[in-house]
């Protein structure tokens, strides 16, 4: 009985996954069997275009969160699970525990009317000092609802989910192996560089997989941060340049016509296969990870 509940409840899994796909698909074929190029109207834009845009600012929003958010979460882990006393560990837990609770419409008023003003010195510095860099580069005003402020926004609400993944990772580090590796004369560092990292390697890449998911998947913090674009600029301090797949389906939805709808569940199913995919590649990587 046991087996066959077991067995049950993970066909249910991929059984829900094949109706919301099938879903998408029939609700988005419309869109797709009238996309095609228009070169008497400049106004109309074949499927291909209409997504590329929002699928490059959602996986440029992701890459930046991520590359922002997995240094800082692995710092937090390693604190918590090898230099915090157990008074301050247990509380500092709790609280990024508690922070991964925190409703997305919360971080995207905190991030709208407190984050960007006061990130906006230090995106006038990068633009005036580093704006040889492409990604740096370009006009830049206030307000700065660009692509940057909603990365920061995003790495944010990632944080305490890699955070708290890691912990739990490196707290499973076998005690024996770190008391032999100090008993060796190494020091704590060492001792975390040599046995802690490489045990844990799997579990931080899964942990940012879970945070990619999220920030993959995020609506309301970048709708309410974040003012639209659809270009493939590498400009993240220039207002007007990106948008995300769920931003745009969230800004729109709500007054789309019957062939926008289309176009629009189209861009969602494209991101429920890309989250899908990045899942996939995901177990690939920690079970290769695991084997090594």
């Amino acid at each position: 009985m046991f087996s066959g509940l077991s067995i049950g409840s993970g066909l249910l899994i991929f059984l829900t996954l094949a109706l919301v796909f099938i879903f998408l698909l029939i609700r988005s074929w419309p869109a797709i069997q009238t996309s095609r190029e228009l070169t008497g109207n400049a106004d109309a834009v074949s499927l291909v275009q209409y997504v590329a845009p929002l699928v490059y600012g959602t996986v440029l929003a992701a890459l930046l969160a991520l590359l922002m958010a997995v240094p800082i979460a692995v710092g937090i882990a390693l604190f918590i699970s090898h230099f915090a006393p157990r008074s301050l560990a247990t509380p500092l837990g709790f609280l990024i525990d508690l922070l991964a609770a925190v409703p997305s419409v919360v971080f995207g008023l905190w991030g709208g009317v407190w984050l960007v003003p006061r990130l906006e010195p230090l995106f006038f510095f990068l633009n005036e000092h580093l704006g040889w860099i492409p990604l740096f580069g370009g006009t830049v005003s206030a307000p700065m609802r660009n692509m940057a402020s909603a990365s920061v926004v995003l790495a944010v609400m990632i944080l305490p989910i890699i955070t708290a993944v890691t912990r739990e990772i490196f707290l499973q580090t076998p005690r024996l192996q770190e008391e032999a590796a100090l008993a060796l004369g190494a020091t704590r560092w060492e001792t975390i560089k040599t046995v802690v990292l490489p045990f844990g390697r799997s579990g931080v890449v899964s942990a940012s997989m879970l945070g990619l998911g999220r920030a993959l998947g995020e609506t309301m913090a970048v709708l309410m941060v974040l003012s639209p674009g659809e270009t493939f600029s590498l400009r993240i301090l220039q207002v007007g340049q990106h948008n995300t797949i769920a931003a745009n389906i969230a800004s729109h939805s709500a007054e789309a016509t019957p062939d926008v709808m289309a176009r629009l569940i189209f861009t969602g199913l494209v991101l429920f296969v890309f989250t899908f995919i990045i899942n996939a590649i995901a177990r690939a990587i920690v079970s290769r990870t695991t084997k090594s």
